[in-house]
Parts: structure tokens; C-alpha cells; sequence
């Protein structure tokens, strides 16, 4: 059997519920006291925040997917990332439940409205 064989079909019920658990395990005391650790150290700047929160969260995502049938580390994160995008442009509550995960590694970005392109000049 390869290694293509082993990645199971990801159907909007399953990304639903490994984004859910995703989430809860993100919210687990020890979790949450990692990851406020992290955020202490690196405030608002995107770069670090890549470099200190992102492995945290994938790593308890990847924890996850071994769960679900995905294969341990690089691959099945990939693998569940590429299946998962095209999920989310036809199923909202899958975007949501990603864009939850995002925020926990990602910096809140504020888009004005008063900043628009001068196209119509």
C-alpha cells in the first residue's frame, strides 16, 4: 500500500469534526498555557508569530489528524490543508472553523475603508 493510499477522503462532516477537536485541544489547559507563553514573547509581529505559535498549533494538529487516518508529520498536515481548502469555498462552517485556528497563529489584521485605491480619479 503507498503512502498516497493511506490518505483518507475528507468529507465536509470529518473536516468539521477535526477542525472541532482542533480546536478543543487547543483550548486544553496545558495547550492554552503554551500557547499564552508564546504569545507573551512575541506580540503582534507576524514573523514571530509564525515562528513560536504556528509550531504549536500544528503540531496539536497533526496530533489530531493521526487520529483521523492522516499519516504522522509533514505529509498529513499538507495533505489535510490542500483537501481542506477546496472544502472551504463550498461549505462555510469549514471556513469558519479553519479561520478559528488561524487567529491562534496569525496577527488580527484591520482593514480600512477610507484607504481605497484612487481607480475611480
Amino acid at each position: 500500500m503507498s503512502k498516497i493510499d493511506s490518505i483518507p477522503t475528507l468529507t465536509t462532516e470529518t473536516a468539521i469534526e477535526i477542525l472541532q477537536k482542533t480546536i478543543n485541544e487547543l483550548q486544553s489547559s496545558e495547550n492554552t498555557k503554551k500557547l499564552e507563553e508564546a504569545r507573551g514573547n512575541v506580540g503582534n509581529e507576524m514573523l514571530k508569530m509564525m515562528q513560536f505559535l504556528f509550531p504549536i498549533v500544528m503540531q496539536v494538529q497533526m496530533d489530531v489528524l493521526k487520529d483521523f487516518g492522516f499519516p504522522e508529520g509533514r505529509e498529513g498536515i499538507v495533505k489535510f490543508a490542500q483537501m481542506l481548502r477546496s472544502l472551504e469555498r463550498e461549505e462555510a462552517e469549514v471556513a469558519r472553523l479553519h479561520g478559528v485556528i488561524k487567529a491562534y497563529y496569525l496577527p488580527t489584521v484591520s482593514v480600512s475603508a477610507s484607504n481605497e485605491s484612487p481607480v475611480d480619479e
